[in-house]
């Protein structure tokens, strides 16, 4: 379980996360929402420990996580798998190199073991045959899945996605909703999405928690939001599938 109390950041002048609290239960999908700028990133950020607050706190399985040395730090950010918004893959390595690059760092697995769980990982993300390509040779879709196939091979007990399905077409975002959800079953994670996508809230989430100029506004399960009279929320929705049902030309 995560525990987000009361946090707040600054960026010069600018109160980017005000006051904010929130609970991520053991299990769950949560989808965290909310326009550009609002503050979802840098609220990831400090889920795992890459951004300090300048008061509250942020616990993970009990431990406070800004209390505790930088090994212990480490040893905490093991427990989490991250797919960056843009996949993240070094250029300068395979597929395979990328997924095996966390095994290599952290674990001590000898070359044949690497292998497989390589194999592994890549076949969760149906990619079993893109080893041996660099990333410039694969779909932006591609790189997602290959660097969701790093994220897991550690076996993670949380999974953070950033804006998963950003830049995607329509059909290829719906391959990653499916995957995540895929993944959050077949491995029992926690898994926590930063999206402005409602499209894919309302396919993957079991709860939503929309930051609104830097503030936690609103949390509920998807049935609340499908509900919910908060105008703040039913704007946000009905700006989202007004973009969805009319995409900008190129």
């Amino acid at each position: 379980m995560i525990t987000i109390e009361s946090i707040n950041k600054h960026f010069g002048d600018k109160h980017v996360l005000v006051d904010v609290s929130l609970e991520i239960f053991e299990g769950e999908t949560l989808a965290i929402i909310g326009r550009s700028g609002s503050g979802k990133t840098v609220l990831m950020k400090h889920i795992i420990g890459l951004m300090q607050p300048e008061s509250g706190r942020v616990t993970v399985d009990g431990t406070d996580i800004n209390r505790i040395s930088y090994t212990e730090l480490r040893r905490v950010r093991r427990q989490f798998g991250v797919l960056f918004q843009g996949g993240a893959l070094f250029d300068s390595l395979s597929a395979f190199e990328n997924v095996a690059f966390p095994l290599r760092t952290f674990t001590s697995m000898d070359e044949r073991e690497i292998i497989k769980e390589v194999h592994i990982c890549l076949e969760m993300v149906d990619l079993v045959d893109v080893g041996s390509k660099m990333p410039a040779e694969l779909s932006g879709g591609m790189k997602k899945r290959v660097a969701l196939a790093r994220a897991v091979a550690l076996k993670p007990r949380y999974i953070l996605y950033d804006e998963p399905t950003s830049g995607l077409d329509p059909e290829t975002s719906n391959t990653i909703d499916e995957l995540i959800k895929g993944l959050t079953d077949q491995l029992n994670v926690t898994s926590i999405v930063i999206t402005h996508d409602m499209h894919s809230v309302l396919s993957i989430a079991d709860r939503a928690a929309l930051i609104y100029m830097g503030r936690m506004h609103w949390v509920g399960s998807i049935q609340e939001l499908h509900s919910s009279d908060d105008q703040i929320l039913n704007d946000f929705v009905k700006a989202n599938e007004y973009q969805i049902g009319n995409p900008k030309e190129e």
